[in-house]
């Protein structure tokens, strides 16, 4: 293994380890030998330090507490802070949590028995839901081919559970889903193919 490709391997590592990482288990994480990785270490931060004629980095690799890691520039703390802060999640729209909600009660439930109980198409919701990955397709239907819905358990984490059966017991008041009739849910436009749209906020 030559010197380039120890520095390379010690790249990619230095890039994904979130605490700082001593020689030795550098070394035993790139398979080469101590020495070598000390010195790809001081060639790297060189480097970055544009100590071998090519420009500063907008990061360096520095030594803490007995192990080496990547870190942003002290100069640049404040346009990295900027920047995080201002990357919000992006939140569900209305529309979305009140069709979550009545999939996580009524579970397995299908789209039309969803838009039953909203009264509104929901195929941009359940899209959006899928997409978030917050819901699943648990199964279709034998006789209609109507796929039944589910929630994931990336919507625990997200609610900080460990089962559905921590949420709030207000299941009674989506009564109704069973009453729609299965050749209603065939007729329905949005197992058609999704032609129609009441203009729900993704």
């Amino acid at each position: 293994m030559t010197a380039t490709d120890v520095a390379r391997r010690l790249e990619a590592i230095l890039l994904i380890v979130e605490e700082p990482q001593s020689l030795v288990s550098l070394a035993a994480a790139v398979g080469a030998p101590v020495p070598a990785v000390r010195q790809a270490i001081e060639t790297l931060v060189d480097d970055y330090d544009g100590k071998s004629g090519g420009p500063v980095r907008g990061f360096e690799l520095r030594e803490v507490g007995g192990g080496w890691r990547l870190y942003v520039r002290e100069e640049l703390d404040d346009l990295v802070s900027e920047f995080v802060g201002g990357q919000a999640p992006s939140r569900l729209s209305q529309a979305a949590l009140e069709t979550l909600a009545v999939i996580a009660y009524k579970q397995p439930v299908t789209r039309s028995q969803v838009a039953s109980i909203r009264a509104v198409n929901v195929d941009s919701v359940v899209r959006t839901l899928l997409a978030r990955g917050l819901i699943t397709e648990l199964f279709a239907d034998a006789e209609t081919g109507a796929i039944n819905y589910g929630t994931t358990d990336a919507l625990l984490v997200h609610l900080g559970i460990n089962s559905l059966d921590e949420l709030p017991h207000i299941s009674p008041l989506l009564d109704g889903v069973d009453e729609v009739s299965r050749a209603d849910e065939v007729s329905r436009a949005d197992e058609a193919g999704g032609t129609m749209d009441e203009g729900i906020r993704r």
